[in-house]
């Protein structure tokens, strides 16, 4: 009976460490803390080391925590992404998720040999496993501070930030391979990394659609939907792993895929797995705090620090504006992005993986990359919100809670119900309008159901329920919050929009902060057709209204009646081919090349 109380007392002494971290998250968010770094304070100080004296040495079950951990945050990240958000910024994410991560390994390299004098593949481990940033802590922090960044900014750090842990850990098992004696050649290695990459994406193509197929021809209980999801998503990244495939590429695409599907029970998907990732997260840096002995700290703490001020203000740097100088980033985007490259989780548990095989001087590696991360979420996330300030990358949001409300429909996968607050000052509330495929269904009013016909007009305080698409439900957040127009129009927000053509310029210039004539405000959009073009109209017509571009979609008797809204660029959004993304590389250099030449005598 001995043994069954041990294991009742191991329960209770887990679940009191889970909750003592979610609770302390209520301290933290109140002084703007990192949640990450009190999680793993919270584990180190309960750990032997510390004044709760746990004793934890279990470095496997560590590891396959922070497997499955790893997992679900990918596979809830690339649910996340929007298809047309990953296309275009794909090439200088892609850029930096290899050369960005292999730069930042070799440029923190030297200064781990000189301080810890190790040898220089050692001094490599060290920069592997330090080099990639990690997607939580970027993206909560980000959040948590009520930013709203650039669109390629923010896209930029977020497909990156899901895209780099494959390279990071292919990066960090090769040079393991090499100290233990089980390298292979320069140009095997190349072979595997190549082969790993092709295999983890097909098997992430694959089993994205396949938990899609079987989800929506499958009559699961009403609550069963989402954990068949999440057991999908670690499917998948088991059998990638298992068939020695990139696990962590294929299950960051999978989760792509079924993000832009459409999907049964997408909310609930996306409820739970925010729910599981949470916990995933405090369990996995928990019990990576668990590993740490602050007395041992002592030993390396001044060479780990000297690491992780060359990794933020030189490595990083180095690496970002090297991988984005083909792409056209404006100088403060590039210090935004060298800024918010946080480390996190990914960088411990890359660290873990010397002590599980258990390679000479492996609670160094762990040490270092400890308190790298330590520092990265102290300095950098705590001060992610007056960078965005500095860089002029980012507008403060006024309401900082998720007010969108959704509700899945049974039976029903290609529309939800989303509901809102109306605000005082909303764009919804001065001009009624909003994009053509959200359908207001009922109304809200001092506890009272109506119609839209019942209610009339929508008043302020009043709470509107729109049928939508899933995919696009979160394009509607920006039609009814207080927010200030964006300095220009995200593409993300014009996708497919289209509206009446009696809807005024001022409408438009007010939803997307476009600068018209105080008098050709209430000018619809109709007679703007028929002063721009001179003659009737037809269908396909494009005219320009700054930097959208307003394109006839329906037209009756030589009159616009439905008018379709895209960027002016026809570039915008474009998927990235090989072919562009090389022409991406190689402009810069023909451009600078011919200005050299023009400017010869």
């Amino acid at each position: 009976m001995g043994s069954l109380d041990t294991v009742s007392l191991g329960i209770l002494l887990s679940s009191l460490l889970v909750l003592a971290g979610i609770m302390s998250s209520l301290i933290a968010m109140r002084f703007g803390a990192p949640l990450l770094l009190v999680f793993l304070f919270v584990g180190m100080l309960a750990g032997e080391g510390g004044p709760g004296g746990l004793t934890f040495h279990d470095v496997s079950t560590a590891y396959t925590v922070g497997s499955v951990a790893l997992a679900l945050i990918l596979f809830d990240g690339g649910l996340r992404t929007r298809f047309m958000t990953f296309r275009s910024v794909l090439a200088p994410a892609a850029m930096l998720a290899t050369i960005g991560v292999a730069v930042t390994a070799a440029l923190t390299a030297p200064v781990a040999k000189v301080l810890l004098d190790i040898s220089w593949l050692e001094a490599l481990l060290i920069g592997s496993v330090i080099a990639s940033t990690d997607a939580a802590a970027v993206f909560f922090l980000v959040h948590a501070r009520g930013l709203r960044l650039r669109p390629r900014v923010g896209a930029t750090l977020e497909v990156e930030s899901g895209a780099n842990d494959p390279f990071a850990v292919f990066l960090t098992i090769a040079i393991l391979q090499i100290l233990i004696g089980e390298h292979d050649t320069w140009s095997e290695m190349a072979m595997a990394l190549l082969r790993e990459s092709v295999l983890g994406g097909l098997a992430g193509l694959i089993g994205g659609r396949a938990i899609v197929f079987v989800l929506n021809r499958l009559n699961l209980a009403q609550g069963l939907h989402a954990p068949f999801v999440a057991v999908g998503a670690l499917v998948v990244f088991a059998l990638a792993q298992t068939g020695h495939a990139s696990g962590f590429l294929a299950v960051y695409l999978a989760g792509l895929v079924v993000g832009n599907q459409a999907l049964r029970a997408h909310n609930s998907v996306v409820v739970f797995l925010d729910a599981a990732t949470w916990l995933a997260q405090i369990v996995m840096f928990m019990l990576l705090g668990l590993l740490v002995w602050p007395l041992r700290l002592m030993d390396s703490i001044v060479p780990a620090i000297a690491i992780a001020l060359t990794l933020m203000l030189v490595a990083r740097p180095a690496a970002v504006f090297l991988c984005l100088w083909p792409f056209r980033f404006q100088l403060r985007e590039k210090m935004f992005i060298s800024w918010v490259g946080l480390r996190g989780a990914v960088g411990i548990f890359l660290a873990s993986i010397p002590m599980l095989v258990g390679l000479p001087k492996a609670y160094l590696y762990f040490d270092v990359a400890f308190v790298v991360v330590a520092i990265s979420l102290l300095v950098q996330g705590w001060t992610i919100a007056a960078a965005a300030r500095r860089f002029q990358v980012a507008l403060p949001r006024s309401d900082r809670q998720q007010r969108r409300i959704e509700l899945d429909l049974p039976g029903q996968l290609n529309k939800e119900l989303v509901g809102y607050a109306i605000a005082d000052n909303s764009p919804y509330l001065r001009r009624r309008l909003i994009p053509s495929w959200a359908k207001p269904t009922l109304l809200v009013r001092e506890e009272q159901i109506l119609t839209p016909e019942e209610a009339r007009e929508v008043r302020p305080g009043d709470y509107i329920y729109l049928l939508a698409p899933p995919e696009k439900a979160h394009v509607l957040d920006r039609f009814f919050v207080n927010l200030p127009p964006p300095p220009k129009p995200e593409a993300h927000m014009l996708g497919d929009f289209f509206v009446d053509g009696e809807a005024t310029l001022g409408a438009l210039a007010d939803i997307y902060g476009l600068r018209i004539a105080p008098e050709h405000g209430k000018v619809p959009l109709v007679e703007h057709f028929a002063n721009e073009l001179k003659r009737p109209a037809k269908a396909g017509d494009i005219v320009q209204l700054g930097p959208i571009a307003l394109l006839a979609h329906a037209v009756a008797d030589g009159r616009v009646t439905t008018v379709g809204l895209q960027l002016a660029d026809p570039d915008e959004g474009r998927p990235v081919t090989v072919a562009r993304f090389i022409m991406r590389l190689i402009k810069p250099v023909l451009r600078r090349g011919r200005q050299y030449v023009l400017k010869r005598p």
